[in-house]
């Protein structure tokens, strides 16, 4: 049967386990146009837990995703993965690495795992993600791993989306000045330090929890779990400190602030790109060419040509 066109029968094909459908959403959110809008279903918002997985590269998120996926399913909850992978040069595509090795889980109708490119989208989350996310709610999905990429030190903007944020280090990560300078103490809920069986993990965790020691004292603090994502080990852990995290954001009211600041960083995003968009489209032309010779020939600075074009522009020429 063909899938239907209308986004409201997708999310009805989606619901009843429809993983064409549910594709096919993820395709309309993905396009990242005014027909995503459509995809958005209201009374669904807000019915997943999103948990952000972040850290540098090598860290293991894959790997401790792939674990997750298989603890969450053992205790009967369904799944979704959204994994933010680093855009081919050539394609712009995902590389779709992340999606290799969570094969075990690709036949589990309780799993839905889509790669996202992040199409130089800064921060380590595609800018389509909030509405991704909004599908999979859509679809009646309770849980939702964002994985980012992996570039830098730790991914930061994973806090514009994920309800809670989990940080991801190894043994030989760093002293907890490289944390404090990586922005860790502020945006992770609970930190994972994954290889664990690896020499250096007793020195991971002795520095992470100094560094929560010298914080001013909060209503939570951090847990700081060890793991073996390869074996498993440390999971089941992990989650207990997950879902402590989840109830105090429900109890404090704080998982209603969050959610409403993602949307007000959402929105000023989209206002954002579309500025951005006739920005571009206005520095083009003959008329802009020619304000670029003058500079270039010593006629005009920079800032009067700026001027010419937004003469809402003052100053007196320099840099503030």
């Amino acid at each position: 049967m063909p899938l239907p066109t209308d986004p409201a029968a997708l999310v009805t094909a989606a619901r009843d386990g429809n993983r064409a459908a549910l594709s096919k959403l993820l395709s309309i959110a993905e396009s990242n146009t005014p027909e995503a809008v459509a995809a958005v279903v209201a009374p669904y918002a807000g019915s997943a837990h999103v948990v952000g997985l972040t850290g540098a590269p090598g860290a293991g998120k894959s790997t401790l995703v792939d674990a997750s996926i298989a603890h969450l399913r053992g205790h009967g909850s369904a799944v979704a993965v959204l994994a933010i992978d680093p855009s081919s040069p050539f394609s712009g595509g995902a590389i779709l690495g992340d999606r290799v090795r969570m094969q075990d889980h690709a036949t589990d109708p309780g799993v839905f795992i889509r790669s996202m490119a992040s199409r130089g989208a800064l921060g380590g989350v595609a800018a389509a993600t909030p509405n991704a996310i909004r599908v999979f709610e859509a679809a009646g999905m309770p849980w939702v791993l964002l994985e980012t990429v992996g570039v830098g030190q730790v991914e930061i903007e994973v806090v514009e989306t994920a309800d809670t944020v989990v940080v991801v280090v190894n043994p030989g990560w760093g002293d907890a000045v490289q944390a404090a300078k990586a922005g860790l103490l502020e945006i992770a809920d609970v930190f994972c330090v994954n290889k664990a069986d690896r020499p250096g993990a007793d020195d991971a965790v002795r520095d992470l929890e100094q560094m929560l020691d010298l914080a001013p004292p909060g209503p939570w603090r951090p847990p700081v779990v060890r793991t073996v994502a390869a074996t498993g080990t440390g999971v089941a852990e992990l989650w207990a400190a997950v879902d402590p995290h989840r109830a105090h954001l429900v109890q404090s009211g704080e998982l209603a602030q969050r959610r409403r600041a993602h949307v007000r960083d959402e929105v000023r995003a989209i206002v954002a790109a579309a500025l951005e968009a006739k920005v571009r489209t206005h520095l083009a032309g003959e008329a802009f060419e020619k304000l670029v010779d003058e500079v270039v020939e010593g006629r005009r600075d920079p800032y009067d040509a700026a001027r010419v074009l937004a003469p809402e522009i003052t100053g007196s020429g320099r840099r503030a």
